[in-house]
């Protein structure tokens, strides 16, 4: 799992049929400081997440087939959770 921010969206004209009707969204990476990190992953998005936010997100692909109750479908990243805050305790 990561923390990151959405940066923005991500359309496609032409898509494999399981992303039809399916929101992806960008994610910048974050450290574990909360820092940007410059690299990114494009996830999509069960939690209707808007651009700024902090999220979390699964990068396993059998975890993420699970969610969508597809087992054959081609994804790998989605967005768990909407952030409200990160404590160090």
């Amino acid at each position: 799992m990561i923390v990151g921010t959405v940066t923005g969206t991500l359309h496609s004209t032409i898509n494999h049929p399981f992303y039809d009707a399916r929101k992806l969204l960008v994610v910048e990476r974050e450290d574990e400081a909360g820092r940007p990190t410059g690299s990114y992953v494009v996830a999509v998005d069960v939690v209707d997440a808007g651009i700024g936010e902090r999220v979390l997100v699964s990068e396993e692909g059998n975890a993420a087939r699970q969610i969508f109750e597809a087992p054959l479908g081609p994804v790998r990243s989605v967005i768990v959770g909407i952030v409200d805050a990160v404590r160090g305790d």
